[in-house]
């Protein structure tokens, strides 16, 4: 399905192809696929020059052929959407509700439900461009198109996207803050449980305290990482597992669940060059 987007050149003097390049960071081979296929034109559908310095504020048009996403479509978006403009989505996922699919019967992630926005608005693509555990609930940020996709994975790698958690923990932390250090691998007497484990990929933790309760902390995290269950094994890992997080040795709580909210994201836009600070509460 053929999609166009506007973009503005964001600096004087500043060529297509340095834009593409320089500022939007895109691979060799998506560049030569753009020119390849004639993707960039004005407003006006004239194809430009890619070499030609332009004046900062005009507007160019990026058309792509995209390809639909697998998720199948709920009856009815069931999730709420926080940010939205013609690059992304950011929504909220509710706690208990997987990401995306791990099987071919999975119609009723977080996904499927953006597939349905999505789609009523004309639209075939979405993708996600980081995960959270089912049992977490909070801010997603989604894709709209896969020149967006490719950048935003390459932020993440890049540690550009701050993502901020919330959750209560057991027992009172003493340091107000630091940092959490320890690899993560797999735990090998358990299907799903991971562990700090020499063996695993380094994975880093900063955290906060924002407040003492009877017998609970409430602390900020903020990922350098993003191992699997990494919040939920370090917090275990250091003697305050998440409240009610029974995999990593917590107490049960009344309701079954553990208490972990991705509550803000911050980075900056890289195609309107915004400073984002999206909070959930």
């Amino acid at each position: 399905m053929k999609q166009s987007w506007t973009y503005s050149i964001q600096q004087e003097g500043q060529t297509i192809d340095e834009l593409l390049r320089d500022q939007w960071k895109l691979g060799k081979k998506t560049v030569h696929e753009l020119r390849m296929t004639k993707a960039i034109s004005d407003t006006n559908g004239e194809l430009l020059q890619w070499k030609l310095p332009r004046t900062k504020g005009t507007e160019i048009v990026v058309t792509l052929d995209v390809p639909e996403s697998s998720y199948e479509a709920t009856l009815d978006c069931d999730v709420k959407v926080i940010y939205e403009d013609q690059d992304c989505l950011i929504v909220s996922k509710p706690k208990g509700m997987a990401t995306h699919p791990n099987d071919v019967w999975d119609r009723d992630t977080c996904m499927n439900h953006v597939m349905k926005y999505v789609q009523d608005q004309g639209g075939v693509y979405a993708e996600h461009a980081h995960r959270l555990d089912q049992g977490t609930s909070g801010l997603l940020l989604v894709a709209k198109h896969p020149i967006a996709k490719s950048i935003f994975d390459r932020l993440l790698e890049e540690k550009k996207i701050v993502r901020v958690y919330e959750a209560e923990v057991q027992g009172h932390m003493k340091e107000r803050q630091g940092t959490i250090r320890g690899p993560i691998a797999k735990d090998r007497h358990h299907g799903t449980r991971r562990r700090v484990s020499p063996e695993g990929q380094m994975a880093i933790t900063n955290f906060e305290v924002v407040r003492h309760l009877e017998h609970s902390t409430v602390v900020n995290l903020v990922l350098e990482t993003g191992r699997t269950h990494q919040i939920r094994v370090h917090l275990a890992y250091i003697g305050h597992p998440i409240v009610g997080d029974t995999l990593y040795d917590a107490r049960e709580t009344a309701s079954g669940d553990y208490s972990l909210h991705a509550r803000k994201l911050k980075f900056i836009h890289p195609f309107t060059g915004t400073r984002m600070e999206i909070l959930d509460k």
